[in-house]
């Protein structure tokens, strides 16, 4: 056990552990900091980390630097037992000899504090630092590009360029010279030699979007592209050398195309070695508040507004739409509001677009600041689920993407009245307070030597 992330470290060099807890607020050295030293020195000890500011920032960080995962507060415990069991039997397996035989102003930003937001930030920080290609797959406006853009700034290649192209915007005729280039007089119109984009992301990382759309001419071209890491310009035989991590990202079913015979099965395995998944908004409609505020922030500032915050009414009417369009129909929803608002300083119902006002709540709920409005919509969300489960906290929980530790924390801070359902047995997390080498006593809220017993007993 110990107190402050130095004293950690010191112990964690001496000390031969199974694995390490660590919190990401700490006095002497910070998680992060602390998760950097100690994955130098000792690669293959497993380091999780516990914080309670599950952002895109530290999400990824936190796992680019070598940490073999991390926990939002609150958490169940079991969730830590199984967590510190797995870290455990991968250390085993990593030092065992083998026989032969992862918003600020002015930024973009990913937002999202759920789990199926937390699993992604996970993936981003696992291939960013390594030079696999990665195929972003998910509807229309799930924010694919976005990702690629935090793996890229993540990566070695962050000093390098960063070129997207998205092959739905371009005429097929078109598209062969924009990604490869041409020489002079390869077609009628073209006075001079062009650079294509691959040659002008050397040495960094090309995105190319909406790959589905690609015709079957220029996918046999891009796949000799990716295999001989060489390009020849429209109109040469020329091979020019290239050094480029390429992302691509599609909303299509490739798998489907590949059985249609519209997408060439040898280049879907080369693009996607790595396939991350990106959630519809309603998939994770808990983050729809936080989206919320920060695009009211960021168009508010843009368009020179006063308003400042949102009604409960408003906030319902968000999380009851279905968003077909998802984050991008919700960022063009705030920014529509902001603009043609009444001028007040708080959007309510009447700033909605028509469509989503028969969604709304009544906004007669307790009024004041952002904090109190997501109050409110949370109760709305938690009365909800437990309604629809006949008061079966387990099922409301998987629900709302929450653990059900969490749920019984909301129950108590909303002051929900609790429907009769299925009784749990439920121990819940103490936020740890410190660095938790898994050693001797330390409170007994959270006791880490327990736990690791625990946990390699289930081993």
């Amino acid at each position: 056990m110990a107190e402050r992330g130095d004293q950690g470290l010191a112990k964690a060099k001496e000390q031969p552990f199974d694995a390490v807890i660590t919190d990401l607020k700490m006095p002497g050295l910070s998680g992060l900091e602390l998760v950097e030293q100690l994955h130098a020195t000792k690669p293959r000890l497993p380091i999780i980390v516990v914080t309670a500011f599950g952002t895109t920032e530290t999400a990824i960080e936190a796992t680019k630097l070598g940490a073999y995962d991390y926990l939002l507060k609150p958490f169940d415990m079991a969730e830590l037992l199984d967590l510190v069991a797995k870290a455990a039997a991968c250390n085993r397996l990593m030092s065992e000899p083998v026989e032969m035989g992862e918003a600020r102003p002015n930024q973009s930003a990913i937002i999202g504090n759920s789990r199926a937001m937390q699993a992604v930030y996970k993936e981003i920080g696992r291939v960013a630092g390594t030079a696999v290609t990665v195929l972003i797959r998910g509807e229309t406006g799930t924010g694919k590009e976005l990702v690629a853009r935090a793996i890229y700034q993540h990566s070695s290649r962050a000093a390098q360029p960063f070129i997207a192209v998205t092959c739905a915007a371009i005429p097929e005729t078109l598209l062969e010279s924009e990604l490869f280039g041409h020489e002079r007089g390869a077609f009628t119109g073209a006075s001079q030699s062009r650079r294509g984009r691959f040659e002008e992301a050397n040495g960094g990382t090309i995105f190319i979007d909406e790959i589905g759309d690609l015709a079957l001419p220029l996918q046999a071209k891009l796949l000799r592209a990716l295999q001989e890491r060489t390009v020849s310009r429209l109109g040469s035989n020329v091979s020019h050398p290239i050094d480029v991590r390429v992302i691509c990202a599609t909303n299509r079913n490739l798998e489907q195309m590949v059985r249609d015979g519209t997408f060439r099965e040898d280049l879907f395995f080369r693009i996607s070695v790595v396939k991350i998944a990106m959630p519809s908004l309603r998939e994770h409609v808990e983050d729809v508040p936080l989206l919320a505020e920060y695009f009211l922030r960021t168009f508010a500032k843009l368009h020179k507004k006063q308003c400042r915050s949102m009604t409960p009414g408003f906030l319902g009417a968000l999380s009851r739409h279905s968003w077909p369009g998802n984050v991008r129909e919700l960022q063009n929803v705030i920014e529509r509001s902001v603009v043609l608002g009444n001028g007040h300083d708080r959007l309510g119902i009447d700033d909605l677009p028509p469509e989503l006002r028969g969604l709304s709540i009544s906004d007669e709920l307790p009024k004041g600041s952002f904090q109190e409005a997501l109050r409110g919509f949370k109760r709305e969300l938690v009365r909800a689920a437990l309604a629809t489960h006949n008061g079966n906290k387990l099922k409301a929980a998987k629900e709302l993407g929450i653990s059900r530790c969490y749920l019984h924390r909301l129950l108590n801070q909303l002051e929900v009245p609790e429907a009769p359902g299925e009784e749990l047995e439920l121990q819940e997390a103490e936020e740890l307070p410190v660095t938790a080498l898994m050693r001797e006593g330390p409170p007994k809220t959270v006791d880490p030597v327990r736990v690791f017993r625990s946990a390699a007993r289930i081993a």
